[in-house]
């Protein structure tokens, strides 16, 4: 996958707008440090979602070597948990269950956002239906209170949930979109692009801007978003770690 698209944006950006991005490099922190912070459980070095929201823990820094002694406070002993951005050496007792290479996605001004009038939003009473779809599509992680952290909305055949999209993670002045999900037999239709376009909508309306994170083997769904209007910001790793005991 080529870096172009890296290059190509980063010449269109301010030192201005830039350091504002600059909140996309730690996006989970700024999210429970910010926006999400009535979600958080944590301090001041790291900070997690509650487990039926969402899987995420983050650290302010992993250049502090007292962060893992937070992290102890906020998982369980034996817990298997995800962390993004983390690539160096685990210390004693802790274990590195799996990883993989990620991809970090922005909105750019070729982004022709609309909203969807077929699009219905989704909420507490959907949990089953789109705990449904998510198992049927694996989009990512998703929980049963995950809906609460943004707007989510999908497409019904037949009375059946058939497509979803949504709001997951918000550093501030970014939302991702996320749990961008279509059932095999209504696939090609261009149910996802719909959706996206829909929950992008709104994230602009309220001002924002928005991302989105994909794994970098996900080359069909990275080259669906930047026909739509994103672009390659960066690349990152995600890491699934298991506490001591």
């Amino acid at each position: 996958m080529p870096d172009v698209s890296i290059d190509l944006l980063a010449s269109t950006l301010s030192d201005d707008a830039a350091a504002r991005n600059a909140v996309l490099d730690n996006a989970a922190w700024s999210s429970l440090t910010g926006p999400h912070a009535a979600f958080a459980i944590g301090g001041e070095l790291a900070r997690r979602y509650p487990d039926d929201v969402a899987p995420f823990v983050a650290v302010r820094t992993w250049d502090d070597p007292a962060v893992w002694d937070a992290l102890r406070e906020i998982v369980d002993a034996g817990e298997q948990f995800g962390l993004s951005g983390f690539d160096g050496e685990l210390p004693d007792g802790w274990e590195f269950v799996g990883g993989g290479d990620g991809v970090q996605l922005i909105e750019t001004p070729a982004l022709s956002t609309r909203p969807d009038e077929e699009a219905v939003e989704l909420g507490a009473d959907d949990v089953e239906d789109m705990l449904a779809i998510v198992a049927r599509n694996q989009p990512g992680p998703f929980r049963p209170r995950t809906h609460e952290l943004g707007r989510y909305v999908g497409i019904r055949r037949g009375g059946r949930l058939v497509a979803m999209a949504g709001e997951r993670l918000h550093p501030a002045g970014w939302t991702e979109i996320s749990a961008v999900a279509v059932d095999e037999d209504h696939r090609r239709q261009g149910f996802a692009s719909r959706l996206v376009l829909d929950v992008a909508f709104h994230i602009q309306q309220r001002g924002d801007r928005a991302l989105m994170h994909a794994a970098a083997s996900n080359t069909g769904a990275i080259a669906a978003y930047e026909r739509l209007g994103f672009a390659l910001r960066r690349r990152t790793r995600f890491s699934s770690v298991r506490a001591p005991q």
